[in-house]
């Protein structure tokens, strides 16, 4: 998949483009519904196919006081876009002058100009521009001045009649059902961060050396508990691991942001200043204070053979 950041370095497509707009965070079932609706018009009118996203998400600027959580960065969506196999995207850096722009200008400038775009696919709820003035109604009249088709689609939805949505999956997310959230997401969440020095505790004292992996602001997170997860390292080995999402209460109060701490099953090795993946495979427990940390040591050896349980591994 080709990535050109700003519509202005995009040049349109001899053979002309299908082209889908949107923030696209978590590249969920619903996303790829619409992906493949797109590749499959785009294939019968012999069409290059092409996601316009954007560097962040535009709540940020538009309301950050209520801006949510992101699923993904956007290095994570931009792998996840590729991976449903889409030819271009095309990254909008998304500012206080572009959230001032019209939703014409936006069409003529990106989708016009930019792409030459003749067939635009959109999910029928969705808005743009503006004042988010911008609609499926508006894109069907500018695309009959301008030469491309537009399709509405209605929201995809799961086995319970649900809509399959960011917000959804956020709130999955909280309430700490990481495996619902991986079912509508198609993929396990994932956070990223760097291993960072903790407080040297987890192998000294308690036996079970984690990677405390530090994570960026604004990125949403499972609720607070313990889980079975995949730790993914630099170099692409893939391990089981059982992570520790919150507060640590039993050794600390008023801690003013959840840590997560991940002990690496059956892994010995020096693992700081690495870059990790963790994905969150299903909830184990709440988190909770113990009384000692010799009750919290009995607890943990419970939490790993639940973890090697869930993730199906078996000790070396």
């Amino acid at each position: 998949m080709e990535v050109v950041e700003g519509p202005e370095h995009a040049t349109p497509a001899g053979s002309g483009a299908a082209v889908t707009i949107g923030a696209y965070d978590g590249v969920h079932l619903g996303h790829r519904h619409l992906l493949r609706v797109l590749q499959d018009e785009a294939r019968a009118r012999g069409l290059s196919t092409e996601v316009v996203t954007f560097d962040r998400h535009p709540a940020t600027v538009v309301r950050p006081q209520s801006a949510p959580l992101v699923l993904t960065d956007l290095d994570q969506k931009l792998e996840l876009l590729a991976s449903t196999g889409v030819d271009r995207t095309v990254v909008v850096p998304f500012d206080e002058v572009r959230a001032r722009e019209s939703a014409e200008d936006f069409v003529r400038e990106v989708l016009v100009d930019a792409l030459g775009a003749r067939l635009v696919v959109v999910g029928e709820d969705f808005h743009f521009g503006h004042r988010r003035r911008g609609n499926v109604a508006l894109l069907s009249a500018m695309g009959a001045r301008h030469g491309f088709d537009v399709i509405g689609l209605a929201l995809e939805e799961d086995a319970s009649h649900r809509a399959v949505s960011s917000t959804r999956i956020r709130e999955l997310l909280a309430g700490g059902d990481v495996s619902a959230a991986a079912e509508l997401l198609g993929h396990p969440h994932q956070v990223r961060g760097r291993v960072v020095h903790g407080d040297g505790r987890g192998g000294a004292e308690l036996g079970f050396p984690t990677a405390n992996v530090s994570l960026p602001d604004g990125l949403a997170l499972p609720g607070e508990g313990i889980y079975a997860c995949w730790y993914e390292r630099a170099q692409g080995s893939v391990h089981a691991g059982a992570a520790s999402l919150g507060r640590r209460p039993t050794f600390h109060d008023n801690v003013e942001a959840p840590l997560l701490e991940v002990f690496v099953l059956d892994f010995e090795g020096d693992l700081y200043d690495e870059a990790a993946r963790v994905s969150f495979v299903s909830r184990l427990r709440e988190e909770r204070r113990f009384d000692s940390p010799e009750d919290l040591v009995k607890q943990m050896t419970v939490d790993v053979a639940a973890a090697r349980s869930a993730l199906g591994v078996v000790p070396d």
